[in-house]
């Protein structure tokens, strides 16, 4: 059997028919340039020669790549259904449970907005108490320490309701463009960047088909 358990390498193979051109490009490839016609004449047919080993390369790897390839494709798209029907799944569960969740998530805020109020009043009535306490009668004074440990508490209480959140909720930014022109001079003024890299897609993308405004055109002859 040919090659026995030591097949030849396909890139090897397709390379093959080509030695000869692979060694004649080595000797061009030192840093000349062509400056007569015959230089010209040999460079393109050397030239043709190399793009039809590249092509003689892409065919041999797709030979070897295709069947793993279909292989890949034929695996990923037997999980896909499987995959989707649970994202499915997952979705239909999340939306089910969102109108009940958003209550609890309301209520909680509720309950935090309220805590921080009570903390805050408690910490206001126990400054005032400190401030307005005779520094000589112990009855104040323990009053008055008495409403700031009370405020300490309060606060440890708002802190608490703040860490009550609804599990599986979380917080988003959502826009709405209320004036295209507003924010196109906004971004125009302070991200020139942003609109330069779009002018310059948009240009790239466009100008063999409609004629833009400060753009000029040309055609032009360049090697390939």
């Amino acid at each position: 059997m040919i090659g026995g358990n030591n097949p030849p390498d396909p890139i090897d193979v397709a390379l093959e028919p080509f030695g000869a051109i692979l060694e004649e490009a080595a000797h061009w490839l030192d840093g000349a340039t062509v400056e007569t016609d015959g230089q010209l004449e040999a460079t393109d047919a050397l030239l043709k020669e190399l793009k039809a080993a590249r092509k003689a390369v892409d065919v041999a790897r797709d030979e070897c790549t295709k069947p793993l390839h279909d292989a890949w494709k034929s695996e990923v798209a037997r999980w896909k259904p499987t995959q989707d029907d649970l994202d499915r799944q997952v979705k239909c569960l999340v939306a089910a449970q969102a109108p009940y969740k958003a209550r609890l998530a309301a209520e909680k805020e509720e309950a935090r907005r309220k805590a921080q109020e009570e903390a805050d009043r408690i910490a206001e009535e126990a400054r005032k108490a400190h401030l307005a306490a005779n520094a000589s009668s112990i009855d104040e004074q323990r009053k008055a320490d008495e409403l700031i440990a009370a405020a300490e508490e309060a606060q440890k209480q708002a802190r608490i309701a703040a860490k009550d959140t609804v599990k599986g909720m979380r917080t988003v930014q959502v826009y709405e463009i209320e004036d295209r022109r507003a924010a196109l001079h906004w971004i125009a003024k302070n991200d020139r960047e942003a609109v330069t890299a779009f002018i310059d897609e948009y240009v790239r993308r466009n100008f063999k088909t409609r004629p833009i405004d400060g753009v000029k055109v040309e055609t032009r002859k360049e090697a390939f």
